[in-house]
């Protein structure tokens, strides 16, 4: 019997399509590396809590989502590197890729060094107090937020090397990069909350600070071992590939702008509807439920570029093949989400005790967005691995502009679990349409919007 699954466990990792086998390995040990970082995520939580507040916690929320709103300001150069870093492994122009990868740097630094002057400027005259919705006078608030936006900037490029990892189909090292930066976050905040008094600067230096010296290292590290010939270097930019990397990064530049709208408005309207201390209790259910969507982005991640590369060779069949099987794991999904509702309760009351209250209708709110988001995500990964993204960009802008007035409407209705019942709204639509535009790309009936 143990001869037989060994056997079995063998051939799944040995037998197949050269590409199907490489994704297969990435997610295997991206399982084991994501298994560790959402157990350390969930310690984070109530430790983090404990060390501050709800409301300090729900404060630092929303600011992350604040600043990450400059995450648009790559003007798509990201996953347009990802794309064509993907083209030039599968036509073996080792060259190109490194003018591509120098390229992408040099562009990212200056857009970095611009957004940090330009907030250094400006972040005086602004009233956190209002923004935040906060009763209280906190005059390390700018302070706070000027670190931030500091390390923001910073990872803004040195996080370049997920994508150069991810596009050379090596996801699970992007993934323990990850991992290491959120459990050396984990230890010092549990070193912290035993010798020293909590405040939000500390904590903000930790679990920013701590996953960015992680990556530094790494990039050092990579550039110098299994990427050195990828390594970027100051003679090897040259900005005439900038249009190059833009021709479909620019429209990753809106969709990402819709995208940021559209996922990281939510915490502002939570703060302005009910208080940030509402936050918390939003994103501790999100916390739980997304364990779902972390699973199914393990296993659809390292196909991005295998979709860039199959469809760079015209396989067709390769690419059906996979997205059946996506739609496959996803019914499996289905099922494990209904069973983390049920037992939701239990759950929540484990991990936090009495702290915080999660409802009931947030969870089963939960449960409709995490279903309706790796749906469509099954075909977008598809869609931005070939480039098809057009009609992406149409409904993502569009949705971005329709979130914010239902999850107000919904949130004044319903309460929190209104905000994400916008959400899952809004992604079954697209989930249906993405679905049916790739239907008919592999079919080869795509024409007009369909086919852009």
């Amino acid at each position: 019997m143990f001869k037989k699954i060994q056997l079995k466990f063998n051939s799944f990792f040995s037998e197949g399509h050269s590409r199907t086998l490489l994704a297969k390995k990435n997610i295997a040990a991206s399982f084991l590396i994501k298994a560790g970082s959402i157990f350390v995520g969930l310690l984070l939580i109530p430790m983090t809590i404990n060390y501050i507040n709800p409301t300090q916690y729900g404060i630092w929320l929303t600011l992350s989502s604040l600043i990450s709103w400059f995450s648009f300001f790559d003007i798509g150069l990201g996953n347009g590197l990802k794309n064509k870093l993907a083209e030039a492994k599968a036509l073996n122009q080792i060259k190109k890729s490194q003018i591509y990868i120098s390229t992408t740097y040099a562009l990212l630094t200056l857009i970095s060094a611009f957004i940090f002057l330009l907030f250094f400027c400006i972040n005086p005259f602004l009233d956190w107090k209002f923004i935040l919705n906060i009763s209280h006078d906190d005059q390390s608030l700018e302070k706070v937020v000027l670190i931030i936006v500091g390390f923001f900037c910073v990872s803004f490029v040195i996080q370049l090397i997920n994508t150069i990892l991810i596009a050379n189909h090596k996801s699970a090292k992007s993934s323990l990069i990850s991992l290491i930066g959120s459990f050396l976050s984990l230890l010092i905040i549990f070193v912290l909350s035993k010798y020293t008094k909590a405040t939000l600067i500390k904590l903000v230096m930790v679990l920013l600070g701590i996953p960015l010296l992680v990556q530094v290292v790494f990039t050092i590290w990579l550039f110098k071992t299994s990427l050195s010939d990828l390594a970027p270097t100051y003679n090897q930019i040259d900005l005439k590939y900038t249009k190059e990397l833009l021709s479909i990064g620019g429209v990753f530049f809106i969709i990402q702008i819709g995208a940021v709208v559209l996922f990281q408005t939510d915490n502002i309207v939570i703060t302005q509807l009910f208080g940030p201390k509402e936050v918390t209790v939003f994103n501790i259910a999100y916390k739980l439920f997304s364990v779902i969507i972390m699973i199914f982005t393990i296993i659809i991640t390292p196909f991005w570029s295998s979709f860039t590369d199959a469809y760079a060779q015209n396989d067709l069949k390769w690419i059906n093949e996979i997205i059946l099987k996506m739609q496959k794991y996803w019914l499996l999904l289905v099922v494990l989400t209904v069973f983390l509702l049920i037992i939701s309760p239990v759950v929540f009351r484990l991990w936090l005790g009495e702290k915080v209250e999660i409802p009931l209708r947030l969870s089963i709110a939960m449960t409709f967005y995490v279903l309706a988001y790796t749906w469509q995500t099954i075909h977008v990964f598809l869609l931005n691995g070939i480039g098809k993204i057009r009609l992406q960009l149409y409904l993502v802008v569009i949705s971005a502009v329709m979130n914010i007035p239902i999850a107000v409407y919904l949130g004044k209705k319903i309460g929190l679990a209104g905000i994400t019942f916008s959400n899952a709204i809004l992604f079954l639509i697209m989930g249906v349409v993405f679905s049916i535009q790739c239907k008919k790309i592999l079919n080869n009936t795509a024409t007009g919007i369909w086919g852009k």
